[in-house]
């Protein structure tokens, strides 16, 4: 019951994640602990730009997704299987204070299967003075939801699409349990949430209408990061995302929203955090290395504070 599949499961066999398995009745939770990669990332990787920008972060994330998108980026762990080591809640803390890294990310695939791990990681991160944040594709019934929300520091929903069709047809999956986590972890943590932008699938102008006046029914304040499409698995014929697609979605956005950014491809000012009241620059980027022009998200301006975690 963690995610809307939903899955029944005969003996011996796996769900759609293929990383849960009924043996004799009782289902074990296959990937717990084994991470394909460790690595340390800026946290404007993720992307999260209003939580404790410039800083480093521990990244680790296992094989599988609760989803079977048509262009993912990283599909051969998300999709497939690669070779993973086992590191222990109590060993992950450890890691994570070290090199500077301000705590963990779990991401690259889709952390929420790692649900138990998290569960069990997350408080012992939190109780060692270390941060927690998920890049998830948000597919968790309320329940689960609920619980896991409140433990963690920051989100990055990946929102692919205001339609249920595009979930169906190109990711395997359906869009209401995605705006319902965001709703959820909004209420109890940091949020921002990223559109991949894809040409002829969800780049229309009543598409990305309609996603930003959803999202700013949840808060004008979450950011929103457009992300350029490149071909990828079963999409690798189509074109990547046009700029001006790109520079239209961000004007309709900057109309509803505080924070719009526009990710995978370099256009001025798009990538710079302004302040919501008088529109000064707090915090000026290029790539993944950022400047912040007033303290702890404080407008150098007219001191209005900025959305997000700053210490």
């Amino acid at each position: 019951m963690l995610c809307p599949h939903t899955c029944s499961i005969p003996e011996g066999e796996k769900g759609t994640c293929n990383t849960r398995e009924n043996r004799d009745g009782t289902l074990y939770a296959l990937t717990y602990g084994r991470t394909v990669t460790v690595n340390i990332d800026p946290i404007e990787k993720k992307p999260l730009y209003h939580f404790m920008p410039g800083s480093p972060i521990l990244s680790v994330g296992p094989n599988g997704c609760t989803l079977r998108c048509d262009h993912c980026q990283n599909w051969n762990i998300a999709q497939g299987t690669s070779p993973t080591s086992y590191i222990d809640p109590d060993e992950l803390v450890s890691v994570a204070g070290q090199g500077g890294s301000i705590g963990v990310a779990f991401t690259y695939t889709e952390p929420l299967l790692w649900f138990e791990y998290i569960r069990d990681c997350a408080p012992k991160l939190r109780k060692a003075g270390l941060k927690s944040v998920l890049v998830t594709n948000g597919y968790l019934n309320e329940g689960p939801a609920r619980e896991i929300a409140p433990l963690v520091d920051g989100f990055n929903v990946d929102l692919k699409s205001i339609r249920d069709e595009f979930y169906r047809d190109v990711c395997g999956g359906r869009v209401e349990p995605v705006k319902r986590f965001i709703e959820i972890a909004a209420d109890v943590s940091h949020v921002e949430v990223t559109n991949l932008v894809i040409p002829g699938l969800n780049d229309s102008i009543s598409d990305i209408a309609d996603l930003v006046t959803w999202l700013a029914g949840v808060s004008r304040r979450i950011p929103l990061h457009f992300s350029r499409f490149f071909p990828h698995h079963r999409m690798a014929d189509r074109q990547p995302t046009d700029r001006k697609t790109l520079e239209t979605a961000y004007r309709v956005a900057k109309q509803h929203l505080d924070y719009v950014y526009i990710g995978n491809i370099f256009i001025e000012g798009t990538e710079d955090t302004f302040c919501s009241n008088c529109g000064e620059t707090v915090v000026r980027r290029t790539g993944y290395s950022t400047e912040a022009l007033g303290e702890q998200g404080r407008c150098p301006a007219c001191g209005t504070i900025v959305k997000g975690v700053w210490i």
